[in-house]
């Protein structure tokens, strides 16, 4: 019998996806501490980070 994760599932608030945030992840640990707050799928986060940098970087 195999143990299956704990996941809750999250509307990402930038693409709209539905995405899974499973137990033991970083993500996870947000929504539990608080399920208010806005979230994002791996990709749109990952997306935003790069296009923090890349106004970091044209700004010098």
């Amino acid at each position: 019998m195999s143990q299956d994760k704990l996941f809750y599932e999250l509307v990402c608030m930038s693409c709209k996806q539905i995405f899974k945030a499973y137990e033991g992840t970083k993500i996870y640990k947000l929504f539990k501490e608080n399920r208010n707050g806005k979230y994002t799928c791996e990709h749109c986060s990952h997306n935003i980070q790069l296009e923090a940098i890349k106004n970091f970087f044209n700004k010098y």
